[in-house]
């Protein structure tokens, strides 16, 4: 009976040992920095996370400066693809129907890559400022915000700014 009662007063002596030296707070508490040096000294969040993050600080609109007519990639495109859609259907022995099939998808496909060009060459980018983890301050220009707003969290990678 001893023997259980002082296994049972050991477990729970080395249960409440280790909850005394938890991780995370080995630097101090809300007077020296907080959690690992990241809380409130630093402004609210851990350096010593990420070596490619930081805070979104600014966003700015650069215009292209390039215009076209609205529909110019559309049509441009559609006319590629219908081309490209009969000739591929000839050459590999299709049927006049095939060759009418082929260059009408051809052409749907061309129109909307074509678009998408349009609007990738013609469109506006947008100047990123982040102020990474380590007070660095960068700029990253990207051509799409994929939903990264002002103070959001993020992630410098292959130089485009993601979110976090």
């Amino acid at each position: 009976m001893k023997i259980a009662l002082i296994a049972a007063t050991t477990l729970a002596s080395l249960a409440l040992a280790g909850c005394a030296t938890s991780p995370g707070y080995s630097n101090g508490g809300y007077g020296s920095g907080g959690y690992n040096n990241g809380g409130y000294n630093n402004g609210g969040y851990n350096t010593a996370r990420c070596a490619d993050c930081g805070i979104v600080t600014r966003i700015d609109t650069v215009a292209s400066g390039r215009t076209a007519p609205s529909a110019t990639g559309a049509i441009l495109g559609g006319i590629v693809g219908a081309v490209a859609g009969h000739e591929i259907s000839d050459k590999t022995g299709g049927s006049k129907g095939n060759q009418n099939i082929s260059a009408a998808a051809g052409a749907a496909a061309g129109a909307l890559a074509g678009n998408k060009i349009q609007q990738n060459v013609t469109g506006n980018s947008y100047d990123i400022q982040v102020r990474m983890d380590d007070g660095r301050v960068i700029v990253v220009n990207q051509k799409d915000l994929g939903g990264i707003r002002e103070n959001t969290y993020v992630r410098v990678v292959n130089g485009r700014v993601v979110l976090r």
